[in-house]
């Protein structure tokens, strides 16, 4: 694989090694302000307070550039889970990758949730910190020491450090950090709820910065090959959490052609960076990953959006890769051909029936829509946390030309006024929607589980989703029974447990929520003073 290195430096029109700072740097960190303590400039302290504080500390040009790459909608972001979430899942379903995260302690604790969730047995470092250590530079220093202790190059390929919000804001430079120690590279990342609006782009933080690690290396010489040796065909990057059958589905549809499935990204391992680089071109399968697309355009690589799902989805994206990689038309007409029959035949055996609603987070909410409607499902709605993008502009007009109101950066009460104002068969999407759909008996599906964690490509996707929705659809009369048995239990003031029968205080909580409305008022109108 030793040509990679001159592919890629050919293709950027780039040359030279990186510049190497010090292992061990002094650096004394711009304070956040000594007049409020700096632990306020992060979770807690508000959204632009959090921002002005990173660019006054050093980190304008990272603000920029989270605000280019991650454009917000029309509010300030989705309602999702800490977005540092993703960036760790990434990092912990690495081999031989060790994980570091500076931020407040309840932050911390709240995300090593991940890695028991995810099985992944493993520690994650933790640096803490408290106001003096910020404004003095000592965090940074700590966190230098931990990098030192941890990079054990018998144990690990790299090390991924990464500052949550209240470094972020205190401006910790982890790019002053050693590029390597004993061989274990350094990978400095930062990932504040106020930058990065979802978890989903959050991987995307992750990826980009190691595959331009991993780009650099291959411009300054010879790097490793895959675990399982090259492969001997141009492949095609894939880009995106897939189901563990879709990248064998795609290797399939792609033989005809003459290619052959590359590695997904995020990667399970290091050395699978360099593979995925060398490319003959990159799937974007989910959309949102602009950072790390930038670091494979800048390696000379072209991307194609949207994906093969459905039958004119697959269609024109076999055509779009054909084209992408030089394949001769004859090929390319042969594998669109056996798809349009394979795809064509599992249509016409897997039939929806109902009114459907879509949202979700993960970035394939699109892609499953497009399936949902050829499949003949009545979809009204699709929301995306995620945000529109050229690489999945194709997908959303496909949608709304067939009378289908595609949201991105939708928000929970988007989602939620969906679902009320179509009333539909079937709700799919995150967990408070779900919970909200099973309260008023519609029946519904949590989509990253239940939807987003099947094939959907090529001809196994029109296999793939039929059966739980019409199963689910079905479950309608049992949720009208548990309504009707339960009545209001568990509402309202009957909400909880009790020994007694429940006390109707209706009258108290609008006599509460007056004297509420009273006091929010004196602090509008400047009326109330103290803490």
């Amino acid at each position: 694989m030793d040509h990679l290195s001159q592919d890629i430096a050919q293709d950027a029109g780039l040359s030279g090694a990186a510049d190497r700072p010090a292992e061990r740097t002094g650096a004394v960190l711009p304070a956040v302000g000594l007049d409020r303590p700096a632990t306020e400039a992060g979770c807690h302290g508000g959204t632009e307070l959090s921002k002005a504080s990173a660019r006054a500390a050093g980190n304008a040009e990272l603000m920029d550039r989270y605000e280019t790459d991650y454009p917000k909608g029309p509010h300030d972001q989705p309602q999702s889970m800490c977005p540092a979430f993703g960036s760790l899942r990434v990092g912990l379903r690495m081999r031989r990758v060790g994980t570091i995260l500076s931020g407040s302690a309840c932050c911390v604790y709240g995300l090593t949730f991940t890695s028991h969730f995810y099985g992944a047995k493993r520690s994650v470092g933790y640096v803490p910190f408290n106001s003096e250590t910020l404004v003095t530079g000592k965090l940074y220093e700590d966190i230098v020491e931990a990098v030192h202790q941890m990079a054990d190059p018998d144990k690990f390929d790299a090390v991924i450090v990464t500052n949550l919000c209240v470094p972020t804001a205190s401006g910790v430079p982890l790019k002053m950090l050693p590029r390597a120690i004993d061989g274990v590279r350094i990978v400095g990342i930062d990932v504040p709820g106020f930058g990065v609006p979802t978890h989903a782009e959050a991987k995307d933080v992750l990826s980009a910065a190691m595959l331009a690690y991993a780009r650099q290396e291959a411009m300054e010489g010879p790097v490793l090959p895959p675990r399982d040796g090259r492969i001997d065909k141009p492949t095609v990057t894939l880009l995106g959490e897939l189901f563990p059958a879709d990248p064998v589905v795609i290797g399939a549809m792609l033989e005809p052609m003459g290619l052959a499935a590359g590695p997904s990204v995020p990667v399970r391992e290091w050395r699978s960076l360099y593979a995925a680089l060398d490319c003959a071109a990159v799937a974007a399968l989910h959309p949102f990953y602009t950072a790390s697309i930038r670091e494979f355009q800048a390696a000379g690589r072209p991307v194609i959006g949207s994906a093969p799902v459905g039958l004119e989805g697959t269609d024109a994206w076999l055509k779009a890769i054909g084209d992408a990689c030089n394949v001769p038309t004859a090929q390319v007409d042969a594998a669109r051909n056996a798809m349009r029959g394979a795809i064509s035949a599992a249509l016409g055996r897997n039939r929806i029936s109902g009114r459907i609603t879509l949202s979700g987070y993960e970035g394939s909410e699109l892609l499953v829509g497009r399936l949902l409607v050829e499949l003949g499902a009545d979809l009204r709605y699709v929301g995306t946390a995620c945000p529109r993008t050229p690489y999945n502009a194709d997908d959303a007009e496909w949608l709304m030309a067939r009378g289908v109101e595609v949201r991105f950066r939708a928000s929970l009460e988007d989602d939620l006024g969906a679902f009320a104002a179509f009333a539909p068969d079937l709700a799919i999407g995150t967990t408070p929607v779900v919970q909200k759909a099973k309260e008023r008996a519609t029946p519904a599906l949590y989509f990253t589980n239940l939807i987003s964690a099947r094939p959907l490509m090529g001809p196994a996707g029109p296999a793939s989703l039929p059966g739980v929705i019409a199963s689910a659809i079905a479950n309608k009369e049992r949720f009208l029974k548990m309504q009707d048995f339960f009545g209001d239990v568990g509402h309202g003031d009957a909400a909880g447990i009790w020994e007694d029968t429940p006390q109707d205080r209706s009258g108290f909580r609008a006599a509460y929520a007056k004297s509420l409305r009273k006091s929010q008022n004196a602090v509008d109108n400047g009326e109330s003073v103290g803490c």
